[in-house]
């Protein structure tokens, strides 16, 4: 798998540049489609961890002639993403700095300020001579067992705190707290106008939230305001000036967004968003069965309004292909 992974990211670099690999890794149908040729079952979580494996493992030695690099992995790998980056960078001549805030970042807003659920464990960063990078990282959900996959694109990252993922991919979606939704907006500035208050205020308030039933979007019972005084001590020292600078400070962490998005949405009424942000591409299932089975019905109609559409457009009729540009706007 390493040397056929090696092999295809050679071919593409030639072809392409480092940032079209950048591109391609960052497309989570492309990745899929990868991951399938290198010989991993598509279903499968493990197809994330290996291919980013392969690549790693392929491609190393071959970084400063193909100007691209892959840095982290699985578990303590991925703590190790900084130190491997600097290496990159006095190999490969660019500045690290903003790769590794990149890094921490795209970590911060996967495990802390989109909370899904999904515990992240594997990280893999993609980064090229020019400092351009991409990130594919996975987490996964205990009590299920199942995996999603977050793609980030550096080129197309005009905000990490404002909808910065190029795709997340999962087999379902969840009840989310999203506070990098568009949506979310009011939200992140209340969050952190309340960071910058005295922690006893909020600490009071908080206590008085425990007292809501327990339907309440925003679960309180793992809220202790005891914990979160310390860090809102911090956050209130820190008077950070805006969401991006709160979600960096250090001890920072799910627990404390959940609370301040709470006290947000009680105190200046200004709700978080719950829109997971997860896409999945199942629509018609797999012959293995996995999502569920083949549904030939639907599999049928799909084709028979695809090739209608092509007909058309060929008779200069395009009605119907505009149509299925903008359904992406109904699901998206």
């Amino acid at each position: 798998m390493a040397r056929l992974a090696r092999a295809v990211v050679c071919a593409l670099v030639e072809d392409i540049g480092p940032q079209g690999v950048l591109r391609r890794v960052s497309d989570p149908f492309w990745f899929q489609a990868f991951g399938c040729v290198l010989g991993f079952d598509w279903h499968s979580s493990g197809l994330t961890t290996t291919v980013c494996g392969a690549l790693k493992h392929g491609l190393r030695g071959l970084e400063r002639e193909l100007g691209f690099a892959v840095a982290g992995g699985k578990g303590a790998a991925s703590r190790r993403t900084p130190e491997e980056l600097q290496a990159y960078a006095d190999r490969l001549g660019f500045d690290p700095a903003p790769l590794v805030y990149a890094s921490r970042m795209s970590a911060k807003v996967d495990s802390h300020a989109v909370q899904d659920g999904y515990q992240l464990y594997h990280r893999a960063f993609f980064v090229t001579r020019s400092g351009a990078w991409a990130v594919v990282q996975q987490g996964m959900r205990e009590d299920d067992r199942t995996a999603r996959r977050y793609h980030w694109l550096g080129e197309a990252v005009r905000d990490f705190v404002c909808e910065p993922h190029a795709a997340v991919c999962a087999q379902q979606t969840v009840p989310t707290l999203n506070l990098v939704a568009k949506e979310s907006g009011p939200a992140r500035e209340a969050i952190t106008a309340l960071s910058r208050e005295r922690p006893e205020r909020l600490v009071g308030e908080l206590k008085r939230v425990l007292t809501l039933p327990a339907r309440h979007h925003v679960l309180v019972s793992d809220l202790d305001p005891r914990r979160l005084e310390r860090v809102l001590l911090r956050t209130y020292e820190a008077q950070a000036r805006d969401f991006e600078t709160l979600l960096g400070l250090p001890g920072v962490g799910a627990k404390t967004l959940r609370a301040l998005a709470l006290l947000s949405e009680l105190l200046a009424g200004t709700p978080a968003s719950w829109r997971d942000p997860a896409r999945f591409s199942f629509a018609h299932g797999g012959k293995d069965g996995h999502p569920y089975p083949v549904d030939r019905s639907t599999y049928d109609r799909t084709v028979a309004v695809l090739e209608d559409a092509l007909r058309r457009a060929r008779l200069g009729h395009t009605d119907r292909l505009e149509a299925l540009r903008r359904l992406h706007r109904l699901v998206g």
